[in-house]
């Protein structure tokens, strides 16, 4: 609650004290918080929705592309993979084969095809039956994701609307920690101890109330949407290069096996190639007829845990073969193989990763739902459910604020603090804060861009009531004889809290 407001007649220094008293990060807090759920709510909600989709992407491939992906009856001796190259090849006689993920159990085997109407980003995956070589489907995939996995990824960081499309991803992931992170000191504020932990249901139906459930539950969500904040931040379009670029400073980037083989010509400058750098001006394809070798060499060095067989480029490039799991984080392993001779010409465990690289990519599959399977998946489902519902409340809170009497007609409650709240910040709030804000809206383009916004709307919205408050009312003159002690004050409006206590 504010401090009640010393009487007129009080000594300078009483009033100085209280108004010193009254300086606090509250007021402002407490508006940057209402305006960010308002205005950024609704691409929370949307990323929410799209995210608790894709969470379950594995289960609906695999159902929507069981003749691709499962084996009907796994079992027996698998062919070796250059039987199924051949098989591949004969269903898909154009392209180069660019990369293989070998099946087993009961998962296919996968095999990439270059394509001219195709970007190195996509290609034409043949889909074998490991255990007979037999054909089971074709796909075009984007970095070995199926079109409807891509379709959902898509739909979540872009709405399938392209590069516009990334904006309100990016918005959403940079606000979601401001909006958390603000709601949890300002429940603290209000609360304490056990008691932030539980809805208060021994408050009375209206505002206070939804806010107990709104504030406790998302106290309960907090840890999980600063990660997903963080980690969607990763990958967004400007904030993402900021994070990367600091990755690098850091040397903290993923490391990557050199397919560089000794006494190998350089490579000719410009016309890149898929799969990894320039072809040699002299250079020849690679020989498919090695990767059974290849193969054998990898499953000796202990390369298991869903491995990609790289294809080089041409005869002087090694072989790459990295363990791509997701479901365990340490399966990410990795060498380089001379086709001709069977020697491992260099290798790179995960234990050999810098801790920054092992937290990007640990991150990164937990918030797409891949790591350790269903229960990241569920684990990603509570968490959208629960923002879900965090938001719904706050916009009831917005609209159990409304005035409800004397005729009053707003569709919403106001905002509950007045625009003079940055005039309450303390002395060190301000020296301390502006740095901060400035090299966060820096590091956050969009972030910073929005909160000019959000001022912006928030002056243009004062200077608006201001303009109406100065309008001349006329006024209907008192009864005769009527006393001034006699006029009774008008009640605040229901579900309308005062302003100072909502300020704290």
């Amino acid at each position: 609650m504010s401090a009640e407001a010393p009487p007129t007649d009080a000594p300078p220094a009483a009033r100085a004290r209280s108004a010193k008293s009254a300086k606090s990060i509250g007021p402002l807090l407490l508006r940057v918080h209402f305006y960010a759920g308002i205005l950024v709510a609704p691409f929370l909600l949307v990323a929410a929705l799209t995210g608790l989709a894709y969470a379950f992407t594995p289960q609906m491939e695999r159902a929507y592309y069981a003749d691709e992906f499962v084996v009907s009856s796994p079992g027996g001796t698998v062919k070796p993979l250059s039987e199924q190259l051949t098989a591949a090849r004969a269903t898909h006689p154009e392209g180069a084969i660019t990369a293989i993920r070998p099946g087993g159990g009961e998962k296919t085997t996968q095999i990439d095809f270059t394509s001219p109407e195709l970007d190195e980003e996509h290609a034409h995956t043949v889909y074998v039956n490991p255990y007979n070589a037999q054909v089971t489907g074709q796909l075009t995939t984007w970095w070995g994701s199926s079109p409807l996995r891509t379709w959902f990824d898509d739909l979540h960081t872009n709405l399938n609307l392209g590069t516009v499309g990334f904006f309100y991803s990016e918005l959403a992931a940079s606000w979601l920690w401001v909006i958390a992170l603000g709601g949890v000191i300002l429940w603290f504020r209000r609360q304490r101890g056990k008691r932030m932990l539980r809805p208060d249901l021994k408050a009375g139906r209206g505002v206070r109330r939804t806010r107990s459930f709104h504030a406790s539950t998302g106290l309960w969500l907090s840890i999980g949407l600063l990660f997903l904040s963080a980690t969607g931040l990763t990958w967004s379009d400007y904030a993402g290069v900021n994070f990367g670029n600091a990755v690098d400073a850091l040397h903290g980037s993923r490391p990557a096996v050199s397919t560089e083989l000794a006494g190998a010509t350089p490579a000719a400058t410009g016309g890149g190639h898929h799969g990894g750098g320039a072809a040699p001006a002299e250079g020849t394809p690679a020989d498919l007829t090695q990767i059974d070798e290849v193969w054998q060499v990898a499953e000796a060095n202990g390369i298991t845990g869903s491995p990609a067989i790289t294809v080089p480029a041409d005869n002087q490039t090694a072989w790459n073969i990295t363990e791509m799991g997701a479901l365990w984080p340490m399966d990410r392993d990795g060498i380089a193989v001379d086709g001709a001779t069977g020697q491992v010409t260099d290798r790179i465990d995960y234990a050999d990763w810098p801790v920054m690289a092992k937290l990007t990519q640990i991150g990164i599959y937990a918030h797409m739902g891949d790591l350790f399977g269903l229960p990241n998946q569920l684990l990603l489902a509570a968490l959208a459910i629960g923002l879900i519902t965090v938001i719904i409340w706050g916009y009831r809170m917005w609209w159990q604020r409304r005035p409800t009497r004397n005729g009053t007609r707003a569709i919403v409650g106001a905002p509950p603090v007045g625009p003079g709240a940055w005039q309450q910040l303390p002395a060190w709030a301000i020296i301390a804060g502006v740095p901060v804000i400035l090299a966060i809206g820096y590091f956050l383009p969009v972030l910073g861009v929005s909160l000019v916004a959000f001022l912006a709307i928030d002056l243009l919205l004062g200077a608006v009531r201001n303009r109406r408050r100065t309008t001349t009312i006329p006024v209907s003159p008192a009864p005769a004889g009527t006393r001034i002690e006699d006029k009774k004050p008008v009640a605040a409006p229901q579900g309308e809290s005062r302003q100072g206590a909502d300020a704290t």
